[in-house]
């Protein structure tokens, strides 16, 4: 994958992942899910704080390797 894609793909999970955190956070403090999806939607949510995680390492170390 070249450079370019790449840092497209990377934005792109970047604005999905924080979105997605977003509506769950909203859903769930106006008791949008029922009590039986909670697990999933937790799951759901981890996820995306991991891969958010994973992107701005990512970036970080990009920068870190730019510097050297």
């Amino acid at each position: 994958m070249n450079e370019e894609l790449m840092e497209q793909v990377k934005d792109l999970a970047q604005r999905v992942t924080r979105s997605t955190v977003a509506v769950v956070d909203t859903v769930t403090a106006r008791g949008g899910f029922r009590g039986e999806e909670l697990s999933t939607i937790g799951q759901l949510r981890d996820q995306c704080i991991n891969l958010i995680t994973l992107l701005e390492q990512a970036d970080q170390e990009g920068v870190d390797s730019i510097e050297e």
